[in-house]
Formats: C-alpha cells, sequence, structure tokens
C-alpha cells in the first residue's frame, strides 16, 4: 500500500532474551558511564543470560541517538567487540530517535531473511552526557561576536520545521483532543502509582541487570569500563519512580502558557541502555522471551508528532489482520501525559490495557533505549497473563509512529 506507511511481517522471528541496566534519573549514579559502556554492560549480561556464546552472533546493531562521549562514533563496534563477539562481525549504527529500540528489532528481523542467524541489538542512551555545544566556531570568532554555545540536551527538543519543541506539541494535541490540565496531570499520577506497585510487584525484576563498577577486558586492546558516580557501589533498580499526588502535580508550572504539560505530565530524563538477542524461533535452544510478528513505521505532521502512535498500530491491525480486541496489552510510550492519552482517545483503548505498570512519566526515557524496553515488558506481561498478542509503540521527534507486534510463545488457548 503506497504512501500509507513502512509494513513488514516476519516468519519465524523471536527475541530469545532482553534486558536492560536501571533507568537513573539526570545527574544520578550513571552520570559520567559512557553510553558505549553501559552498552558493553548489557551485551555481555544478555549473552550470559541466554546462554549464548558471543561467537555465535553474525550482527551487531546498536543505538544511541546524542554525542555523548568523543569515540561515540564507535560506539556499535565497541559494544560488539568487547561484549565478546568475533571481529570479523560487521556492527551497525541505527538511529529512529524515540522508536530506535524497535528500528533495531525491526532491522534483525530483516537480516534474518538472509545469511544472518543471530544478532545482539543494544541500545544506550547517557542524558546526563549530553553535550554543551557550539556549531560556529571552527574558524573561530570574531572580535565582540556571539559566541553561541547551547543545550544540546535541551535545543534537541525543538523542532524548526513547525517552529516548536516537542512539549509544545503535546499541548498541540491537548487542544486538538480537548484534553485538560486536571485530565493530563490525573494520568500521570495514574503511571507513577502504576510503576512504584510494579517496582513493589518485582515486576521489572527479570528485565533489570544490576550496574557496578567494572572493568571491560579485551586481549590486545585497551580495558574499558563503568566507574559509577556519586560513589555509588552498584545500581539495582529504576529511581525515578516516587509517590505523587494530584495536588502536587497541579501546583506544576506549565513549560508553555495555555498548556497543560509541566514537568511532573512530562517523560522523565534518564540514563540507561537495553539489549536483546534476535534469531529464528526454530533455532531458539529454549523458550524464547517473545515472537517478533510484525513492525510498522509511518510519518505524520510534525507538530502533531506525538499522535504518530495512533496510524502506526492501524496499519499494524490492518495489514495483520488482527482487531484491538484481540491485542491483551499496549505499551505506548510516555512522551508526554497529553500525547498518550490523545493516541489512546484516537484508538478508543480502555486504560486497563495501556501502560498497566506505568510507564516513562514515572520511569523515563533514554531515547534509544525505550524501544527494547518497552517490548520486554510488554512480554513480561503477556507471559505472566497468559495473553497472546501484544502492541509496543512509540512516537517519534519531527513527525513519525512506530509499532511492533510480538507474539507471546508460551500462550495457552
Amino acid at each position: 500500500m503506497s504512501g500509507v506507511g513502512q509494513y513488514s511481517a516476519f516468519a519465524d522471528v523471536a527475541i530469545y532474551e532482553a534486558l536492560r541496566t536501571p533507568w537513573v534519573d539526570l545527574g544520578g549514579a550513571l552520570s559520567l558511564v559512557s553510553p558505549i559502556d553501559l552498552g558493553i554492560k548489557v551485551g555481555r549480561e544478555v549473552l550470559a543470560r541466554a546462554g549464548i556464546d558471543p561467537l555465535a552472533v553474525d550482527s551487531v546493531l546498536a543505538g544511541s541517538m546524542a554525542q555523548a562521549s568523543f569515540d561515540a562514533y564507535l560506539l556499535p563496534r565497541h559494544v560488539g567487540l568487547y561484549s565478546g563477539v568475533a571481529q570479523s562481525v560487521p556492527a551497525l549504527g541505527v538511529q529512529r530517535i524515540c522508536a530506535t529500540g524497535f528500528e533495531l528489532l525491526r532491522q534483525a528481523a530483516e537480516q534474518l531473511r538472509d545469511e544472518v542467524q543471530l544478532a545482539l541489538c543494544v541500545a544506550s542512551e547517557s542524558m546526563s552526557r549530553n553535550p554543551i555545544a557550539a556549531y560556529t566556531h571552527r574558524d573561530g570568532f570574531r572580535l565582540g561576536g556571539e559566541v553561541q554555545f547551547k543545550d544540546f540536551l535541551w535545543e534537541a527538543l525543538y523542532d524548526p520545521a513547525p517552529g516548536l519543541d516537542m512539549i509544545a506539541t503535546a499541548d498541540h494535541l491537548a487542544r486538538r483532543h480537548g484534553l485538560s490540565r486536571e485530565a493530563v496531570d490525573r494520568y500521570a499520577c495514574a503511571s507513577h502509582q502504576r510503576a512504584l506497585q510494579a517496582q513493589r510487584d518485582g515486576a521489572w525484576a527479570e528485565e533489570i541487570v544490576t550496574v557496578d563498577n567494572q572493568v571491560f577486558e579485551l586481549e590486545g586492546y585497551q580495558p574499558r569500563g563503568i566507574s559509577l558516580a556519586r560513589r555509588a557501589a552498584a545500581v539495582t533498580q529504576d529511581s525515578h519512580p516516587r509517590p505523587t499526588d494530584l495536588a502536587a502535580l497541579a501546583r506544576l508550572r506549565a513549560v508553555h502558557a495555555n498548556g497543560v504539560q509541566t514537568a511532573g505530565n512530562s517523560c522523565a530524563v534518564v540514563d540507561g541502555a537495553a539489549a536483546a538477542l534476535v534469531g529464528r524461533a526454530s533455532a531458539c535452544p529454549r523458550a524464547p522471551l517473545a515472537r517478533l510478528l510484525a513492525s510498522a513505521v509511518v510519518g505524520v505532521a510534525p507538530e502533531f508528532m506525538g499522535i504518530g502512535p495512533a496510524p502506526a498500530i492501524r496499519l499494524l491491525l490492518h495489514r495483520s489482520g488482527l482487531s484491538l480486541d484481540h491485542i491483551g496489552r499496549f505499551e505506548i510510550n510516555e512522551a508526554q501525559a497529553a500525547q498518550v492519552l490523545a493516541v489512546a482517545q484516537e484508538l478508543e483503548l480502555d486504560s486497563a490495557r495501556l501502560n498497566v505498570q506505568g510507564g516513562s512519566l514515572a520511569v523515563g526515557h533514554p531515547l534509544a533505549a525505550t524501544g527494547l524496553r518497552l517490548v520486554m515488558t510488554l512480554a513480561g506481561q503477556l507471559r505472566r497473563h497468559n495473553l497472546r498478542y501484544g502492541i509496543a509503540a512509540a512516537c517519534v521527534g519531527g513527525g513519525q509512529g512506530m509499532a511492533l507486534l510480538i507474539e507471546n510463545p508460551a500462550y495457552r488457548g
């Protein structure tokens, strides 16, 4: 179907295993760690947990948005090498902003159509190490001229095409869909409460690996490693989920005048990394985490970029022959509360199936890594509740939406 997006269906593709670091607040214990080293950590851990020899990996796919270290260009290659993958195996950098984690899985599945048998997918993001950057100083500064350094972490949220930042695009959706400040705050409060409950219940325990101070050796090459900030010995769980209530959220000032989005109902800024192994379902040595059935990606108007998951999910369902009623759980990234509510309104989703463990408002959104977290969280829910199908989706800055359809391999109908 031309002009409505891109749809891909996959046969015999499975996510063997997936895991992540804890998501840690901006300036926290992970703030001094290069995203390359966070990526190496999860790359090594996912191979160990799956019981797979790193030399069995045929392809390395890795993604990170910000230039958060001077050797950032080498992230995919170093993640592969220091994870123990054979030197002859190539590595590819992947980027689709907030949907990078999804795109890693999609590209891995596409590679399985050819000679690749097993792909290591890693996404890593250090929001804390986003630079203060200048782009116009290579030839020096004129006498008395303006020296323009800006905060990349903040400026990257701005889209010059519509002349709006990402928060303003959510405010656009709130006005178009009639979403009040109270409704948006109420959703954010529920996200925090659900995340706290999930944390207490240990719902994320199986997907999180402890990060501590360590050295990564590679014979014949310089060692790399992790040195945690704030004298931390180890990081064991997500740091952002916290008690809140409507009164506390209501006291926060809107980012834009007459808008509904605040620091409390927008995604938390965190550091973290995630990894997944993707291979043929028929060759998996044990029951896989999930089967990857299909993906869909679409473009939308940049000024309403947050609505992207709605048409992506519609395309995914239409081409796969499923309906909303077939989907047991939805994990839709919570970039902003108004954005998620607008998507839910368009699709007529009920809250009992949407982000039932909370989402990025409470847990945080390390850009490239979020898609992998959504998928592993979704897969865990399908298994625990004996549900067959789940959809993970996200909006993408600049005006895109992406969605993945997964199936629970242990489903008993």
